[in-house]
């Protein structure tokens, strides 16, 4: 007869309960065997956790959406009674409606109508402005100012706190213009960073500006492109001024990230003694203006 041994020394009684998967059990030198990585579980570990807390996610979303629904049905309910009893409103409901539409109608053939007229005015080829003096250059950048709908007056001088041109749009926005002409247009010197600094210096401080601007029938440095965001200025150079100036665009159009008054220049609401202020920053800028050779 032959005896059968195991490896772990004595054979188990017939009564003894065999080494199960929940016991621990000694693993040789070469690792724990392939079944026990397989099949022994881990005792601190729930096996059914993220499936019942993926069931406890959806039985919630279902009840909010029930209350959801519930909500809506209650008030289209509560609403259907209060119409109900106040049975008159289905008489006004129409007729404001109907206001509504006709005023935004209104509005809308309004703006289309200044379109039309701004897009027939001031118009000046780049050859024209190349050939202007520097104050001329000025009264054009005003007169193309006022066909966009700016209250705009000339302002440069000895004393003029680095604004050639001050503009208020039909909103009370505030833009401070300064003006650079070039004789030599694209070919002559790049303007650099040092004028973006004495503009954002007095625009918001001593202006109350709301926009600053650069215009210039030239070019300007990549030092004052790149930093014309962190001084808050906005520039326009030959090729802007050629869309603004020779094509007639609007001049928040040319910008980037500009955006037009909400209301029409005839909309512009007047503050007391503001129209006589006007009037006589308007003489002012009347006088002395040079002729366009």
């Amino acid at each position: 007869m032959v005896e059968h041994e195991t490896h772990g020394g004595e054979r188990p009684e017939d009564g003894d309960a065999p080494a199960g998967l929940t016991q621990r059990t000694a693993v040789p030198d070469g690792g724990p065997g392939p079944d026990l990585l397989l099949y022994s579980p881990d005792p601190g570990r729930d096996p059914a956790g993220p499936e019942r807390w993926a069931e406890l996610r959806g039985g919630v979303l279902i009840d909010a959406a029930v209350v959801a629904l519930a909500a809506v049905v209650g008030f289209g309910i509560w609403l259907g009674a209060w119409l109900n009893e106040h049975w008159g409103i289905y008489a006004v409901v129409p007729q404001v409606v109907c206001m509504l539409l006709a005023v935004w109608a209104l509005a809308g053939d309004q703006r289309r109508r200044w379109e039309e007229r701004r897009a027939r005015g001031v118009r000046v080829p780049l050859e024209v402005i190349d050939a202007l003096h520097h104050r001329e250059f000025e009264f054009a950048v005003r007169d193309l100012m006022r066909r966009d709908g700016f209250e705009a007056e000339r302002v440069g001088g000895a004393h003029d706190d680095v604004c050639d041109v001050r503009g208020v749009d039909a909103d009370e926005r505030i833009w401070v213009v300064q003006c650079k002409h070039k004789r030599d247009g694209w070919e002559g010197k790049a303007i650099g960073v040092e004028v973006l600094q004495r503009l954002a210096g007095t625009a918001r401080t001593v202006h109350r500006a709301r926009f600053a601007l650069i215009v210039t029938n030239g070019r300007f440095t990549l030092s004052a492109v790149e930093r014309s965001e962190t001084y808050g200025v906005h520039l326009i150079d030959r090729g802007r001024l050629e869309l603004w100036a020779a094509e007639g665009r609007p001049l928040w159009t040319v910008l980037e990230g500009g955006k037009p008054a909400r209301r029409l220049p005839g909309q512009r609401r007047r503050r007391p003694g503001q129209t006589r202020a006007a009037a006589a920053v308007s003489a002012l800028g009347r006088q002395g203006r040079p002729r366009v050779r």
